[in-house]
């Protein structure tokens, strides 16, 4: 369970940030709808950097049904064009970060990994270290052909229930996505399992994450 050493005088703060259109849910959606269930009161930002209209659309109602538990959400969706981050707007995104950092102080961070093969990923995932460097970063992982999973440091054991959520979130909210091969249940519960034995889970599922710096 992801708790602050000291007593909370304030609602939790998540800031979720993904590169692309169910990046969030994919990554760390177990771990959300735990923590707000966990954290009655707490506020949510939801950050994506590229969506085409139609997926836009399919973000904003995933956030609105995964943060369903939070006090207050916030989503903002960008249209940086999709797999040329590190080419065409790396200045823009940084001049986003530089906003969202103005007006965003989290108490955690979720965000992709710095491994991640795949070029926006990695871009989102050195910004939000140069943007939140005083903060708590749980950087997630992304199933997919380059086959860069690695070896994560921190597991949040999920109830199956929760588990099971988000799988069915993921399905439903980004029917977009349908007709590609990896978008199925067996893949996000595959992983979901694997991480379980890791952490040896008595529920049998779990999400995983790089805690790269943690400040205790």
């Amino acid at each position: 369970m992801i708790l602050p050493l000291a007593p909370r005088r304030a609602p939790l703060k998540i800031l979720l940030l993904g590169a692309h259109a169910d990046d969030v849910e994919i990554g760390c959606g177990g771990a959300v709808l735990r923590l707000l269930a966990e954290h009655p009161g707490a506020e949510v930002r939801y950050v994506v950097f590229s969506a085409s209209p139609e997926r836009a659309a399919e973000a904003r109602a995933a956030a609105a049904e995964l943060a369903a538990g939070a006090s207050q959400l916030t989503v903002d969706i960008h249209g940086f064009r999709d797999s040329f981050f590190p080419w065409d707007d790396p200045v823009r995104i940084k001049e986003t970060f530089g906003a969202l950092r103005k007006s965003c102080d989290p108490d955690v961070v979720f965000t992709h990994h710095r491994a991640d093969l795949h070029q926006d990923h990695a871009l989102i995932a050195q910004l939000t270290w140069t943007a939140f460097r005083d903060h708590l970063i749980f950087e997630y992982e992304i199933p997919k052909y380059e086959g860069d999973l690695g070896h994560p440091n921190v597991y949040m054991p999920l109830p199956e229930a929760v588990a099971r959520r988000k799988v069915e979130l993921i399905l439903r909210s980004y029917a977009s996505q349908a007709g590609k091969g990896w978008f199925r249940a067996e893949t996000f519960e595959a992983v979901l399992r694997t991480r379980a034995i890791e952490c040896n889970a008595s529920t049998g599922w779990a999400e995983a994450f790089h805690g790269r710096k943690i400040l205790l």
